[in-house]
């Protein structure tokens, strides 16, 4: 093993792990959340703009079909989360591996199995590139594309070979800066669907012989050296006999981002013990990567809003949900006094718990003088504390009714039974989708 390369050691670990009727079930629980997920992003506004775009341009083929499907999914801030690769792979897997495998006529098992072997390279990768990485690179959008082009290269079926050149052709066309955040711009979405799609095209070259880097991770040019100044190579091979990644996923049960979810977790039980009325003063105390994406004092817009832990905060204080009006132009009026008064701070033990467990804590200071404090190790939708199958049903149902999805109940069911090796359904108002399974007969 040590004269092989670090693409071709994760995809002998990956071929090699058993599957078990348990992991496809819950492989078919996170496709389920990342398809709602796609539906309620159609009609955001960027959601209007991407699908007047396929509209516009004809998408048909697989690529653009999981690029369309990935950037709908990462729209709400509601979609999955691996807190150790800090990488959301639904996002970028499961949209992968649906469009091939609706392309391809694939049915329920193989799809499944592709997306456990899809969130097993992505957050692999993604727990090895250091904390340096996440400062200036969005994981998600870096590492995504070796997981979409591993759960492409399931469904094709591709030899161990062939597969080391997709990850390393994928590999190589890594990129997403998180620029986008100091405008507010719709970027993060687009990162997300380039993943998914960049996978998707490196399988699909290599099927056919094109070839790439089998050394793209460590090489003396190659993707670790050019954008992980502190990466950890070994952490991609790390406890090769460990459960699937696929089951160490957060489902977010807050449209919001990942990094506010443990304070609004704390806030939301000390809204039981304190009117708005009685707060002098908020402290949040949390880990560093928290404080780089989340500190907006002052959110100019929904999407900024939903990376404003002032903003969560306030809200989980205050509001009896944390839905998407709590992120609106009014919401944001009426929150502004008390987001005023919450101040944020790195805080142990969550910077060195950081990224294995996401924490916070919040202190409430009343006008009496009176201290109340919340803490947090987890939050909810973690491995730790989970939503149930049947929260996470509701969400997706939430969500399917959001997008205006008629007969929810019914997409809900066909995709749960995924897990049964039924067909992949048709995705409803999504034509470009429509017409390729017809095409199959699915």
């Amino acid at each position: 093993m040590s004269e092989t390369t670090l693409t071709q050691q994760l995809t002998g670990l990956i071929m090699a792990k058993p599957v078990a009727a348990a992991d496809l079930e819950q492989a078919a629980l996170l496709t389920l959340d990342a398809m709602a997920n796609a539906m309620a992003g159609r009609i955001s506004e960027p959601g209007v703009i991407l699908l007047r775009w396929a509209g516009a341009t004809g998408v048909t083929d697989a690529e653009r079909n999981a690029f369309l499907l990935g950037s709908l999914t990462h729209i709400l801030e509601t979609d999955d989360l691996h807190r150790a690769s800090v990488v959301h792979p639904g996002c970028v897997v499961i949209p992968a591996a649906w469009a091939v495998a609706v392309r391809e006529g694939i049915r329920g098992h193989a799809m499944l199995k592709a997306v456990l072997w899809g969130f097993e390279a992505v957050t692999r990768i993604g727990m090895a590139v250091g904390p340096s990485h996440y400062r200036i690179w969005h994981n998600t959008a870096t590492c995504g594309p070796y997981g979409s082009a591993m759960a492409a290269a399931a469904l094709l079926q591709l030899d161990p070979a062939t597969i080391v050149h997709a990850l390393g052709n994928a590999g190589t066309q890594s990129s997403g800066l998180w620029q986008f955040l100091e405008a507010g711009t719709m970027t993060k979405h687009l990162h997300a669907g380039r993943a998914a799609e960049a996978g998707v095209l490196a399988a699909d070259l290599a099927r056919f012989g094109f070839t790439g880097p089998p050394n793209i991770l460590e090489g003396a040019k190659g993707w670790f050296t050019a954008t992980c100044p502190d990466a950890e190579p070994e952490a991609v091979t790390r406890n090769p006999e460990a459960p699937w990644q696929l089951l160490q996923t957060s489902i977010k049960p807050w449209p919001s981002c990942r990094h506010t979810h443990p304070a609004i977790d704390a806030a939301r039980e000390l809204r039981h013990q304190v009117v708005a009325e009685a707060i002098e003063q908020v402290e949040v105390e949390t880990y560093a990567a928290a404080l780089d994406v989340c500190d907006r004092s002052l959110p100019q817009s929904d999407y900024e809003a939903k990376f404003s832990l002032q903003h969560c905060v306030a809200a989980a204080l205050t509001r009896e949900a944390i839905d998407f009006a709590t992120f609106t132009g009014t919401a944001r009026a009426e929150l502004a006094a008390l987001r005023e008064r919450v101040t944020l701070r790195l805080a142990e033990p969550y910077a060195s718990a950081y990224p294995y467990a996401w924490g916070s804590a919040v202190t409430v200071i009343t006008r009496g003088g009176e201290r109340l404090t919340v803490r947090r190790t987890h939050a909810k939708g973690d491995p730790e504390i989970p939503l149930s199958p049947v929260e996470l049903i509701a969400k997706a149902r939430m969500l399917m009714n959001y997008g205006g999805v008629h007969e929810a109940d019914r997409l809900i069911d066909a995709i749960l039974a995924l897990s049964d090796d039924s067909v992949l359904p048709p995705l409803p108002e999504m034509p470009v989708f429509l017409a390729v399974q017809q095409n199959f007969g699915v």
